[in-house]
């Protein structure tokens, strides 16, 4: 017999124990972050001035080798600067000029590894001259000397085609291939309102000199 109240009526049985809550769900993993090249581009220009105002060049491998004319584009595919390398066959000379055709830069391409020296020849515009850090002995940095008492140095993988331009502290200028994925393909970023045409010639100088040693 079953147990009674104290009214004598059977003891009710006893509740049902609640059935234990359900675990909290996990929060949602944040989604991994992802900038894709838009975002990425949009990032790196953001060290080089407000509104994503730098500029990011196009640039070719190898460019001395190649003896034809070649077009320096903006990531947009806008025609900046025209490569002429019509005389590179006659007089082993890079000809960079303007849209309209006129002469900017001269660079004598067996010039480049003689005593680790590069010329960079300006016609309207302060020259310079590319030479080996020796003073650095951790690396292959370069220092770039202006005939304007400017110095400029050059610090990163040169082979690779991932290094930085600088002017004292500043960084005035990035090269790396993380802006296009076309072979044989490099971009150049300049800050804006620097000399562009400058650090372009002294890219395709360091192009140069990285093959001729590798």
């Amino acid at each position: 017999m079953g147990l009674r109240d104290r009214r004598g009526g059977d003891a009710a049985p006893a509740a049902a124990a609640a059935p234990a809550a359900a675990p909290a769900a996990a929060p949602a993993a944040a989604p991994a972050q992802d900038l894709g090249r838009r975002g990425q581009r949009q990032a790196d220009r953001n060290e080089f001035g407000r509104r994503g105002s730098a500029t990011v060049y196009k640039m070719q491998e190898k460019l001395v080798s190649i003896g034809d004319d070649f077009w320096i584009e903006d990531e947009g595919g806008n025609r900046m600067f025209k490569v002429n390398g019509k005389m590179l066959r006659v007089r082993d000379t890079l000809i960079f000029e303007d849209l309209n055709g006129a002469e900017l830069v001269h660079l004598q391409s067996k010039a480049v590894s003689i005593r680790d020296k590069m010329k960079i020849e300006r016609v309207n515009g302060p020259s310079g001259v590319l030479t080996k850090d020796l003073l650095n002995v951790l690396g292959d940095d370069f220092n770039l000397k202006l005939d304007d008492g400017r110095e400029l140095h050059l610090k990163g993988n040169f082979l690779d085609h991932e290094y930085s331009f600088y002017e004292g502290n500043n960084k005035v200028g990035e090269v790396s291939k993380k802006w296009f994925r076309i072979r044989d393909t490099y971009g150049v970023q300049i800050e804006p309102g620097y000399d562009d045409i400058l650090l372009l010639a002294a890219t395709v100088c360091m192009d140069q000199s990285s093959h001729d040693t590798a």
